[in-house]
């Protein structure tokens, strides 16, 4: 296992308050081709009661960092560094058996498509019920009782009569809706959201960003939410991580970041964003090229072959070396704070409105 010092750019050790701390988190996966880095370096702390959102595009490793989370990769493919601390218990050393206590009780997921992640052949206030027996012992009777009382919290109509449907019975938003209260029905500490607005219609993610707020402020739940959706960010999140390539490029509170970002990449995702104050027939303005294989990675800066600002650097330093993502409230980029708040202004912020 290895341990991660303030000089290779993580943050400071979580405060007594905080629960969940990923220390230079590094998962690779064996395949055909050779071996995967899909997370290499990644550190962050999550407090009680807060949301984190991650951001990038497909492939940056958001999924992958909260599946090591939870412990759902397999073993036999997939090496693990680095440390995960959930109020100071180390995650990637337990059990198998230790996590199955955590998994659904102090820790749970919504899956980004529920009618995958639900089983068919199951009704849904069974599939609510049996983790709730499982961690609690409680009867069938108690734990079908709470089923319904879930459903219904979580704003299902007529909960006591559909909770005996089958998922193909409710719609998306429904269906989204029951992995909720499937998640929540042990009260756990931490939920891992991802992206779990994707495939709904506007009106029902805001039912759902609504119904999700409701929930931490009664529960005191703290959130990790994965999404490409820097709008539901701003929504949802306290804090924010952007994530590019297996690696964290930048982080801060979700003012800081959306209101003054720091990072090229940051730059680009807010500029491909459509607006609706813009001209009708504006051409979007996409991040030019596609993110890198993890299989063959770029040298130094991994953003540095897409990065329109890499020739105000000096040398070659985003070819041959690594920028660093400090504490708090920074960007892993070579331009200095100065200088990236000084494009920002001039240059980035006049063409987002």
């Amino acid at each position: 296992m290895t341990t991660v010092t303030k000089a290779e750019g993580a943050p400071a050790p979580a405060g007594p308050d905080g629960f969940l701390s990923v220390r230079d988190l590094q998962v690779t996966f064996s395949t055909e081709d050779g071996p995967v880095k899909a997370v290499d370096g990644l550190s962050f702390d999550l407090h009680r009661g807060k949301t984190l959102g991650i951001v990038g595009e497909s492939g940056s490793g958001k999924s992958v960092t909260n599946l090591t989370i939870l412990g759902l990769h397999d073993p036999v493919y997939t090496t693990i560094d680095g440390e995960i601390l959930l109020e100071g218990k180390e995650l990637i050393t337990a059990t198998e058996k230790e996590m199955e206590k955590l998994r659904g009780n102090r820790m749970a997921m919504i899956f980004q498509d529920p009618l995958t992640a639900l089983s068919p052949f199951y009704t849904i206030g069974r599939q609510i019920a049996e983790p709730y027996m499982k961690h609690t012992g409680a009867s069938k009777r108690a734990a079908w009782e709470r089923a319904v009382e879930m459903l219904a919290k979580v704003g299902i109509p007529n909960p006591k009569e559909r909770a005996r449907d089958y998922p193909h019975q409710f719609s998306g938003g429904m269906r989204q809706r029951a992995m909720i209260a499937m998640a929540l029905v042990c009260d756990p500490d931490l939920l891992i959201a991802d992206e779990p607005t994707t495939a709904l219609d506007v009106t029902v993610q805001a039912q759902i960003l609504d119904l999700l707020k409701d929930l931490q402020r009664e529960f005191g739940t703290a959130i990790v939410f994965i999404t490409h959706d820097l709008g539901v960010i701003a929504d949802m999140a306290d804090d924010i991580m952007v994530m590019y390539a297996g690696r964290a490029v930048e982080r801060g509170t979700v003012d800081e970041v959306l209101s003054a970002p720091l990072h090229p990449y940051t730059w680009g995702l807010l500029n491909s964003m459509p607006r609706l104050d813009s001209d009708l027939g504006t051409p979007l303005s996409p991040i030019p090229g596609t993110p890198p294989s993890l299989l063959t990675p770029p040298t130094g800066c991994r953003f540095h072959p897409r990065c329109s600002f890499r020739d105000r650097v000096e040398g070659d330093r985003c070819v041959t070396e690594r920028p660093l993502l400090g504490p708090d409230r920074s960007s892993a980029c070579h331009l200095s704070t100065e200088r990236k708040r000084t494009i920002f202004i001039e240059e980035i912020r006049p063409r987002l409105g």
